[in-house]
Order: C-alpha cells, then structure tokens, then sequence
C-alpha cells in the first residue's frame, strides 16, 4: 500500500544546467521549471511506468527492489543517486541511452522505490528528491564533441559512426531482376550401399550425425589423450535414450573437411561433403577436363549421398563446390550452399534430391559480395552477405573479423542478409546489419523477424523483415555462431562457439526474445556451433566441434542432461531429426532449415520421444 500525503502545492527549480544533466535540452529550461506534487498519485504512476516498463529497472533490481543482478533499492535511493548511477555506471550504460530520463523522471522514480520500501511518499519528501538534485554534475559536457578537439580524420568516423547512417545511404548491392544460374550436376562414382547398421522400429525418433576427422581445437582430455577420428562418419543415434547405436567410417580417401548434416525429405540419403571427384578414381575425365556438356567434373570438393541405413555411401556427385550447409526447402528441394565453387559453379542453389538436379542458383557475382551461409522460412532464402577484397574467396571476411577482434582493423565496410525469391529468383530485400560476419539466422514462425548472431562483436541482432530495422542489439558470449528458438519462441540459445576470437567458446547465452536481455549463460561443450531445438520441444541440442560431443539441455531447467560421444570423437557439425511412422516410413523432422512435416513446437505441434 503506498503511503502518500496529497499536499497542494508546487515544488519549484531546476537551473538549466541541472536539467541538461538530467536529458532536458537547454531549450526546455527557458525559465523556472516546476514539479506539480498536487497529484502524487500521478507523480507515482510515472515512477511505476518507469521502473517496469521503460526503464525496465525490475529486470536488475527485482519487481520489489530486492534486488537480482543488481543491488536492493530498499535504501531508497534519492533522485541524484540515480542521475549519478546513469551517468557513471557502465552497466547503466544501455538504460541511460534509451531512458533519457528529465529531472521529472528521476524524481518520480525515486519517489516510486521508497514504496517498494514501504517508506512515506509525501510532499516534503519530494521537495527533497527534487533539492537532491542541486549538486548534480553538468555531464552534458561530455556529450558533445564540440567541447574536444576533432581532426579531419575524425570528422569522418563520425560520419559513420552511427549505425543509422549505413541505413540511410544504403545503396542496393544484388544486380536487378532475375539472377538465376543453373549447374549441371555430374556423378562420379557409384558404390554398393552395403547391409543394414540398424533396423529403425516404428514410431522412433533417430538423430542424424556427421563428423570430421577430428576437433581442429586440440584438447586433450584427461587419460584420453588427443583423438583423430581418421576419418568421416555417418552416425545414427536414439533420440530418447541419447544413445549412439550406428555408425560408419568413410575411406580414408573420402577424408575431407565436415560442416554440416544433411538428410533428404523422404529419409533415404544423408548428404555429407567429399572429397575432389578425382580422388574417387575417374580416370576417363582427367583433372581439369570438361566433362560432356562443358561442366568440369573436377570441383573443389564433391558431394557424398549415403543410405541413411546402412550409413554408406552410394554416390559420389559433382556439385560445382564443397558444400558448406545444406536444409530442407518446402519438403521437397534442398537447400545447399557451398564454401568453395568451381569457376562455373552456384554458391548457393536448389536441389531436387529425387532426381539430383538443379532447380536454380545463384552466384557471389550477382549478389555484390561474397555469400557466406544460407537459410531459409520455407518461403524465401536468406543469404549472410560479406564484402569482399579482405582476403581470398569466402574466407576473406573471416580474415577480416579475426583482424579486428586483435585490433589491427578498427572498422569494416558494412555486412547484411540477402533475401532471395526463389519463384522469381530476384533479391526482394537486403538488410544491412550492426557489426561484422554474422554466422546464423533464425526466422521466427511468423516471418516477423530474424536474429543474426554476430561472430566478431559477439553480440545478437533483431532485425524487423519487413521494414529492415533493427528491433534489437544485445552482447552474448564470445564469437557466436548457431542460435535456436525456445517452444513459445520467448527465448532464443545462442552458441557462443569463439568464432574469429579464437575458436574456444565454450557457453550458450539464453536471450529473451522480447527485451532483448540476457537470461542466462549455459556451460557446454568447446566451439557448440549449430543449435537446434528437438521436435519434443524441451529439449536444446548442440554439436561441438572440439570435443567430439552432441550436447543436451533441458529448456525449462536450462541445465546439461546428457553429452552424447561421438565415435573416435570425430568434430560433430549439424543435426537432423527423422521419425519412423508406424508403417515405417521415415520423415525428416527437424533439421538446420526449422522443422518439418507438420511439426512445430511454435504452432503447439511436438513429436515426443
């Protein structure tokens, strides 16, 4: 119960410069400026406002002032020890951007927090909430660059230095119209598929696994010793009981570098990424020889389709390009972008799985800059831009991020998300975000917004798709990479794997998705980069590169329940969920692209296990 004292009166001055200290502009302290206490109610609704909403105070300090992350209000603090607080605490630092409270603000939240304590508002204690402000500081100073000196060279970092101004003079990057290219994929080599490694049993969920040949971190384990998986694997697991129950190790010539999982709608094929063709022993086309039809068959790399039970490969194909990540696009195509492409090859392009075909591509060229990843709502595709000339083919802004984490760049040109119509095959939006080389994007089941985590500024950006802005910005753990939303979508789990500042992450940031504050920070494994939420919807599930693991948080508790091994440890990249139906036919579920096959823990449909 608040305790007032309604005296009618008015509770006069605050001199300007006061006034400017507390985010009043000179212009509003013409004269003697006034506080009406005859309505204190009034007075304390507006401190209410403030702590709860606006300045959300109770996210630090508790909804009594009890204090959480930060200390107890129960002191009640005056109105100069507030103004003091946000200006000087670093902490403060995002509050006092946003609140720019006026000297009405600071004495109505004051006032506000004593009811926390249950202590007397009245008018006397506000004539001195608003006498504590007398001795206040004139930080404004500080607030503008006309008081230092600036030199030509600052003049235009200036120019630059607010994000809005990338926004304003934002100049469309992607050539007009349609920029479809197509590629004709070519098979190099066919294999016998084997016997069976499992027998999947009728309604079971199975998680799909590829791993490297080993974790490039180095960690060495107690009494384990450094592991080398030798060479890629195929790995099948149960999903309720965390268990791995198959696997199949690739030839030491198929040994190549592993970034994702990739498993084809109807459950049949997992694609991993192979080695050069030629090493799979086509001798009728020569390296460097044009295959019929002007393709060279000679790629950087190859794709590898293996039988999803016996876990062995069954075709070697040509795709123009290693394969960076591949998802499922509308139950039917897949989505695959590549690391590396051949001098005729797609970085990023539409594959129909049943007939090995190219439904349509595109190219860096087309796009203004250099592709990094893609994802995409089932509707668009959603490609991670980087600005090229910092180094070679699609490393050269990950040179340029590690660059500036050890402060040898202070800036870069600006990065953004193409989005690309597929019907149409033209770039219908670009957004350009804050910070540099973002690794990820999640959409969200509305197609309201997207979230970019941020590798180099380790942060995690909000960005509105219709309009491009950026609802927003908010600090995570070291060198975030994959992010994935909760059930009800309120919280989104951030890998922060270390990418560009070292690779050796080993936590994940949970964000509320509204407010944009971190929740909590989760212990994990080393360098967790792809995150995906299971298809039951309280489960979190993260690969590890260094440590060899699958790591599974429960997402209420938000605690690690298991730490699944891979086989010889080999580096764990990507994640796909397939559920046999009780005629035994397998549906993919869940894999990098969101969920699939009517399930959706955002829209209430789950698959237990």
């Amino acid at each position: 119960m608040f305790q007032r004292s309604l005296t009618w009166r008015l509770v006069p001055v605050l001199s300007a410069t006061v006034l400017a200290a507390c985010g009043q502009s000179a212009s509003d302290s013409g004269g003697a400026v006034s506080i009406d206490v005859s309505d204190i109610d009034a007075l304390l609704a507006r401190g209410e406002e403030i702590y709860g909403g606006r300045g959300e105070c109770w996210d630090c300090h508790g909804n009594s002032g009890e204090g959480v992350t930060g200390p107890s209000l129960r002191h009640a603090p005056s109105a100069f020890d507030i103004l003091y607080q946000l200006n000087t605490n670093p902490e403060m630092g995002d509050v006092a951007d946003s609140l720019n409270a006026t000297s009405e603000d600071l004495v109505a939240t004051a006032a506000y927090i004593r009811t926390l304590a249950n202590l007397d508002v009245n008018a006397g204690i506000v004539d001195e909430l608003v006498a504590s402000l007398a001795s206040a500081r004139d930080y404004s100073f500080y607030a503008s660059t006309d008081n230092f000196v600036i030199s030509a060279r600052d003049e235009l970092v200036l120019q630059i230095e607010e994000f809005d101004t990338v926004l304003a003079g934002w100049e469309r990057k992607s050539s007009p119209g349609n920029i479809m290219r197509s590629y004709e994929i070519r098979s190099a080599r066919t294999y016998d598929a084997g016997e069976p490694k499992f027998t999947p049993e009728a309604g079971k969920v199975y998680f799909y696994e590829a791993t490297g040949a080993g974790y490039p971190a180095g960690i060495d384990f107690p009494n384990a010793g450094r592991f080398d998986a030798g060479s890629t694997h195929v790995v099948v697991g149960d999903a309720a009981t965390k268990e791995v129950i198959a696997y199949h190790r690739f030839p030491d010539e198929m040994r190549t570098s592993i970034h994702s999982t990739a498993v084809t709608p109807d459950g049949r094929y997992v694609y991993v990424a192979g080695p050069r063709p030629s090493f799979a022993g086509a001798a009728d086309r020569p390296i460097g020889n044009p295959t019929p039809g002007g393709s060279r068959l000679d790629s950087p790399a190859s794709l590898i389709k293996a039988d999803a039970i016996t876990l062995q490969p069954v075709e070697q194909l040509a795709i123009g390009g290693r394969m960076h990540h591949a998802q499922i696009f509308q139950d039917r195509y897949m989505l695959v972008d590549t690391f590396a492409r051949d001098v005729d090859g797609l970085d990023v392009f539409l594959m129909d799985p049943e007939t090995d075909e190219v439904i349509g591509g595109v190219r860096d060229e087309e796009l203004g800059g250099v592709s990094y990843t893609s994802f995409t709502d089932n509707e668009f595709i959603y490609i991670l831009m980087q600005p090229g000339g910092y180094g070679a083919s699609s490393i050269s802004a990950y040179i340029a991020a590690s660059q500036y984490n050890t402060g040898r760049y202070a800036t870069m040109r600006p990065f953004w998300v193409a989005k690309v119509d597929p019907g149409t095959w033209q770039v219908v939006q670009e957004y350009p975000y804050p910070g540099f080389r973002a690794n990820w994007i999640v959409v969200d089941s509305a197609q309201e917004f997207m979230y970019v985590p941020v590798g180099a500024n380790s942060y995690l950006n909000k960005i509105n798709l219709e309009t491009g802005e950026i609802a927003w910005t908010t600090p995570t753990g070291i060198g975030p990479y994959g992010a994935s939303l909760n059930a009800d979508e309120t919280e989104i789990w951030v890998a922060d794997k270390g990418e560009t500042t070292g690779m050796f992450g080993r936590t994940m940031t949970v964000i509320n998705t509204e407010r944009g504050r971190a929740i909590e920070t989760v212990f994990s494994g080393y360098q967790v980069d792809h995150v995906l939420l299971a298809p039951n919807g309280r489960e979190m599930w993260g690969t590890s590169n260094a440590d060899g693991r699958i790591y599974v948080f429960d997402t209420e508790e938000r605690v690690q329940t298991h730490a699944i091994d891979m086989p010889n440890f080999g580096d764990a990249h990507g994640l796909v969920f397939v559920w046999y139906d009780d005629d035994l036919v397998p549906h993919v579920v869940r894999d990098q692209g969101g969920f699939h096959g009517g399930i959706n823990p955002a829209l209430g449909s789950v698959l237990e296990f």
